[in-house]
């Protein structure tokens, strides 16, 4: 059904994924809403879609929404405030060549079929421009507010990944934990590459071996250099080891992007304040370690939103097509 590693690279699943994913190369995201809200947990919202109308035309290649069913005080964000597939189909509506991503649906709070239906329903009604992460949560307050038992999470976890993945096939006859399809059924509409693209992020709960073969991909965090070169290297190696071919690495980055581009960095949340000499320096090293896709996260972010992905366009993007 795929293209699989036919001149040594990534299988082909979807246009996102084939645009966005590149062995040796790293392309560059944005995780939305593209608005510093550094003392709140919950953004204004303002002008959000005309930001990623404009992280589109200055040709980022992905935009990043979470899954965040309740403003949790302990969590401290609120994301993109917005349900996350409600909001994939109004950027589908508002985009034509970004990527669009969520970082991560997270699968023991849902119950599998709907995130299948509606992520091949955002998947056909962007033309092939979903990625899919995945996760198994880490918020306890959220379970027992939609009734759910958090700490077999990982199980329901595995199982919906099973699901989705049964119900991207043609009159699917399945059974697990989550429910039983048969009879005839059929799930529509179906994804555009033939599946949907699952990205899981970090553990998810699960072996590492168990990540490394059944994900397209896998989502990661920032590490010093020595560090994340080692655990890319190790999920590498378990995929080949399962007899897969390559499989890309992504990861999250928060930025606060000074006017000096020689400024030296400083410490943040998950990242670093700096200006783009030291910003182009840190993402061409993060290539060598076989990371191949980075999503900026501006929320700390000091400087005026379109000065700050100008910037990044004119100084960064080049280095990353």
């Amino acid at each position: 059904m795929f293209e699989q590693n036919v001149t040594g690279g990534f299988r082909r699943i979807n246009r996102a994924y084939n645009a966005v994913f590149k062995p040796d190369r790293l392309s560059i995201g944005l995780v939305v809403p593209l608005e510093s809200y550094p003392q709140s947990a919950v953004p204004a919202m303002a002008r959000h879609l005309e930001l990623a109308r404009m992280a589109d035309e200055l040709g980022f290649a992905a935009l990043w929404l979470r899954d965040v069913p309740f403003n949790v005080p302990s969590f401290g964000d609120a994301g993109q405030v917005y349900d996350p597939f409600v909001y994939l189909g109004t950027l589908a509506a508002t985009t034509r060549n970004i990527a669009l991503g969520v970082a991560s649906i997270v699968l023991p709070l849902r119950h599998p079929a709907h995130v299948a239906k509606a992520a091949a329903s955002a998947d056909a009604l962007s033309g092939g421009r979903l990625l899919l992460g995945v996760a198994s949560g880490d918020r306890p307050e959220e379970y027992p507010a939609l009734n759910m038992t958090f700490p077999d999470r990982g199980d329901r976890f595995r199982d919906s990944v099973d699901y989705i993945r049964a119900m991207a096939g043609e009159r699917p006859e399945f059974q697990n934990a989550r429910g039983r399809v048969g009879n005839g059924m059929d799930m529509l509409p179906k994804p555009v590459g033939g599946q949907i693209p699952l990205l899981i992020t970090g553990g998810s709960r699960q072996t590492p071996d168990w990540v490394a073969r059944n994900g397209d991909g896998w989502m990661t965090y920032p590490r010093d250099a020595a560090a994340q070169g080692r655990v890319v290297s190790e999920y590498r190696q378990r995929v080949a080891a399962a007899g897969q071919g390559d499989k890309p690495v992504m990861q999250s980055l928060y930025v606060d992007l000074v006017a000096d581009a020689a400024a030296a960095p400083r410490p943040i949340h998950l990242g670093f304040q700096s200006g783009t000499d030291f910003l182009r320096g840190y993402l061409n090293d993060i290539v060598t370690l076989g990371v191949n896709h980075v999503a900026l996260n501006l929320r700390f972010n000091g400087a005026d939103m379109e000065t700050t992905l100008n910037r990044l366009a004119r100084d960064v993007l080049p280095d990353h097509h």
